[in-house]
């Protein structure tokens, strides 16, 4: 959900936002302020919050679906992190470093567990047609680790792969035969030039390419879903159509065994430094029917258990206004911001954490990206620790040089 989404205004109700509305609060977070000259005083949240399920979890009005599903959610109110800015606080999330180069989260997990089908890739990102999101395919890069360690980018509209397919049909044994011959020639190749990790990805690339041709539109393909599955993604309205077929999307690769994948939208669609309460509602009617109707597939699918969902962003916002536009918005906030996760080996229907009474900084439980990151490999079986590989005389890791933790207070 890159951009920054509000806590204040999705999850972190703050009742002392309404009490103080309009005070002046700037020299108090000045430093944390990216656009000072347009900065505000407090202000309270345009949109009202409930207690839902037998968890009481407090939604704002904006999450009616996801709210039905809050007895599934371990929400994390007390994230926090080093950077103001988009682009640095998304490498940082995804990468443990504010800087490219450094592989991806999704990169050390198949580092480490490998692929379960071995016909489609281990490592998927459903990026959005509209357009790519900030950082672009930086985002799912392997960095220092070998290269058939990367994201593989799924079209979610036409062919899932450009040339997937050949343009014209070839006879089985001409096309067997074919393959047989490029194999031979690859392991000649390799033999005079060892040690390429580029070569060796390239031509695993290939080979995966071969086994993908049917198996990969086969995943992608929705038609063969219900009426009352897609419904349930929102697919057919024009609001929720596109997220929604990406988490469907989803849905049919986890269940295909592929081990991890990425749903984005396009460029910074939460990020909202005017025009909050419009741009919040736009939002969240985009994206808040397919990822509860998702979370409710895996649990009536007997996926749920075994899969690990998480909601979340680069960072969230600031409790003063940013003035400027035809109406107020809010600017960046890196230290205290909600993030949920749910299904496999977290607590179901608890908040984790706190901000302070205004929803500005954690100081209950706070959680660092980085122990996010070591808490999230955890429970998908790794020792973030342990899950090394040598780089220039040093053993890397996903949280590089920071300290990290893991998040006992949420593990079932």
């Amino acid at each position: 959900m890159n951009g920054g989404p509000s806590q204040v205004d999705l999850s972190d109700p703050k009742p002392m936002l309404e009490k103080h509305n309009g005070e002046p609060y700037f020299e108090k977070i000045a430093n944390d302020v990216s656009n000072p000259k347009s900065a505000g005083g407090l202000m309270r949240s345009p949109f009202k919050f409930q207690q839902y399920g037998k968890s009481g979890m407090w939604v704002s009005e904006l999450m009616p679906n996801l709210a039905q599903q809050v007895d599934n959610l371990t929400m994390i109110r007390s994230m926090y992190t080093i950077h103001p800015e988009h682009e640095p606080a998304l490498f940082m999330a995804h990468s443990g470093r504010t800087m490219q180069g450094r592989p991806a989260i999704g990169s050390w997990v198949i580092y480490g567990l490998g692929s379960e089908n071995q016909n489609l890739p281990a490592y998927v990102v459903l990026d959005d047609p509209l357009g790519l999101p900030i950082n672009g395919v930086q985002s799912w890069q392997s960095g220092f680790l070998p290269p058939l360690y990367q994201g593989t980018r799924l079209r979610t509209n036409g062919s899932p792969i450009l040339n997937l397919k050949p343009e014209t049909e070839k006879p089985s044994d001409v096309v067997r035969l074919t393959r047989d011959l490029l194999s031979r020639l690859d392991q000649i190749h390799k033999h005079n030039h060892p040690g390429e990790a580029q070569l060796d990805a390239r031509i695993s690339s290939y080979e995966l390419a071969a086994r993908m041709q049917m198996q990969a539109s086969d995943a992608l393909d929705i038609s063969k879903e219900t009426d009352a599955t897609r419904e349930m993604y929102g697919i057919g309205d024009d609001a929720t159509d596109s997220y929604g077929k990406r988490c469907l999307m989803a849905r049919r690769l986890a269940e295909r065994g592929v081990r991890y994948i990425q749903i984005y939208v396009n460029g910074n669609l939460w990020d909202h430094h005017t025009n909050l309460e419009s741009g919040m509602r736009a939002c969240s009617l985009r994206t808040d029917k397919p990822v509860a109707g998702l979370l409710a597939d895996l649990k009536q699918r007997g996926l749920f258990k075994d899969t690990l969902v998480i909601w979340g962003a680069e960072f969230g916002r600031l409790p003063i206004s940013q003035l400027g536009g035809s109406t107020d918005g809010r600017d960046h906030n890196p230290r205290g911001f909600s993030l949920w996760m749910a299904g496999a080996g977290v607590k179901p229907g608890i908040s984790y954490g706190n901000t302070d009474e205004l929803g500005y900084k954690a100081v209950e439980n706070p959680v660092s990206i980085t122990d996010w990151q070591a808490t999230v490999l955890h429970l998908l079986g790794l020792d973030y620790q342990r899950l090394t590989i040598d780089q220039n005389g040093l053993k890397e890791k996903l949280t590089s040089v920071y300290e990290a933790k893991i998040v006992e207070g949420i593990l079932a």
